[in-house]
């Protein structure tokens, strides 16, 4: 079925512009803003939200460029452990080079990139010296001495007061990084311990999409974000501090509240006055007022946690995460009397397995089978062979569907693919002969320029952008590029496609 609008992106857009210059004029014109969550390619906020867009925040932030100063923070051990960016599969070094990338082409230059908890780590050093002979402005910043309890020693020179200030010009700074536990926050409470010194009253805000705090505890959306983050143990709470001072619920999470007494001293101590009565106070967050259909908005977010569950099982397959994930993802499920099955192309993947081995066929003994939902709610589905993996018969079969190609009718001339297989088996020695995802693709581009039926079935590759998919395997490494270039939602089983230890 066609998917509509559950959230109102263009009223977001216009409530989140005017509440956060509203921030800034409370500050006398000068306010560090934590970016929390993704600044680009929000995925989960746009599929938990339909109609929201994965780029709202570069939006806002082309409307506030006149006024802004951007700061990206990475922690010094993400880049020395290699943290990955699980959905576009690289590291956080390598994310913030490529947000810096996305925000020039934006027309948003970056004021400096601040390596927190630096600690001289070798690898550290080399992303430091990539950065600086590129010409971009990097700051190290040591671990806070007296944090999280020592208030006095933190607000000191020789807590905030060690690190180097970051010159910025204009009234807004934005504070973001690759991922939680960035840095942004100990960033901005630096920046403003120094400028108080110079007698400039500065002030702190906090902008993060989940949870919202305008909606229920137990609404799937914020339950979602409980999923989304169950390798964090992140859990969502009433404030308890808002609704002692307001008497008004307001969600928040465990982290934001466990920390708040801590921040609040910290933040009194720099500006001498109160500021905030509560983590809630801090925000500036306007996405619940952006919801215009919650039974839409609600089932799209039951959705994004029986995702989360799979991506789960199979991370743990992998040695990634710990049983202790799994089980909180499983028991989120349940929550909200969810199973695996309520994905609508989970059994029809699975029914290629149980057709595949009643016919004997298969690729070593592994039967693969793989489904999809195209956006007028139809399913394909595809299964490996000898010369093709289940995603590739997939997507040709998906795209045949939606050119209204007979399925007799192959896409591939067999020398084609007879030739790839002979490259792969007799010049790059590989294993198996059958073609993964990236590599039926580039065989469809070449098919085009002598198969006008090849041609009319590539041009709707478009059309698979956001359709749902679901594989009974753990994705070989082309397979995964493949899908994640075509923009696809990706679930699977947690079986792995053969019994060799090295996928390829």
């Amino acid at each position: 079925m066609a998917k509509t609008a559950g959230f109102d992106n263009e009223k977001y857009l216009q409530e989140q512009h005017e509440k956060i210059l509203e921030r800034v004029q409370k500050f006398d014109n000068k306010l560090y803003l934590e970016f929390g969550g993704k600044i680009m390619f929000d995925y989960h906020a746009a599929r938990v939200l339909p109609g929201f867009s994965p780029n709202v925040k570069m939006k806002l932030l082309q409307k506030l460029k006149g006024n802004a100063d951007i700061i990206l923070c990475i922690y010094a051990g993400d880049i020395e452990r290699r943290k990955m960016r699980a959905d576009f599969g690289i590291t956080y070094d390598v994310d913030v080079m490529r947000q810096i990338d996305d925000l020039r082409s934006w027309g948003i230059d970056v004021t400096a990139v601040v390596i927190t908890r630096f600690e001289d780590q070798p690898a550290v050093n080399i992303f430091r010296n990539k950065l600086q002979r590129r010409n971009i402005k990097v700051y190290t910043h040591r671990f806070t001495k007296g944090y999280p309890t020592d208030v006095d020693m933190i607000v000191s020179d020789a807590g905030y007061g060690a690190n180097d200030y970051i010159e910025t010009t204009h009234p807004l700074v934005i504070v973001t990084g690759p991922g939680p536990g960035s840095g942004k926050l100990g960033t901005c409470l630096s920046q403003m311990y120094h400028e108080h010194k110079q007698g400039i009253n500065s002030g702190y805000a906090k902008f993060e999409t989940f949870p919202i705090w305008s909606i229920p505890l137990k609404h799937p959306v914020n339950v979602a974000y409980e999923s989304a983050t169950a390798d964090l143990g992140d859990f969502n709470l009433i404030d308890p501090y808002h609704l002692e001072r307001y008497n008004q619920p307001a969600i928040n999470y465990n982290r934001d509240v466990e920390v708040f007494p801590v921040l609040k001293r910290i933040l009194n101590k720099i500006m001498g006055h109160e500021v905030y009565h509560s983590p809630t106070d801090m925000g500036v967050n306007m996405a619940g007022f952006g919801i215009v259909d919650d039974a839409l908005v609600s089932e799209a977010a039951k959705q994004e946690i029986i995702r989360r569950f799979f991506r789960y099982r199979c991370e743990y397959a992998l040695g990634y995460v710990d049983t202790a994930t799994v089980q909180r993802a499983e028991l989120i499920m349940k929550e909200l009397d969810l199973e695996p099955e309520d994905r609508r192309i989970v059994e029809p993947a699975r029914g290629c397995i149980k057709s595949a081995e009643m016919q004997g066929k298969g690729n070593a003994g592994i039967y693969c089978g793989a489904a999809i939902e195209l956006h007028d709610g139809t399913i394909v589905t595809g299964k490996n062979s000898p010369l093709m993996h289940a995603a590739s018969s997939l997507v040709l079969n998906a795209i045949k569907t939606l050119a209204g190609i007979p399925d007799d009718i192959h896409l591939l001339a067999p020398g084609i693919i007879e030739s790839i297989g002979s490259l792969k088996k007799d010049i790059l020695n590989s294993k198996t002969i059958s073609l993964d995802l990236e590599e039926t693709l580039i065989a469809l581009s070449v098919s085009t320029t002598t198969n006008p039926t090849s041609q009319m079935a590539m041009a709707k590759l478009k059309q698979l952008k956001n359709c749902e998919v679901h594989l009974t395997h753990i994705p070989t490494p082309g397979d995964e590029t493949g899908l994640r270039r075509l923009g696809v939602n990706l679930t699977s089983d947690p079986n792995f496609p053969s019994r060799a230890l090295y996928m390829t």
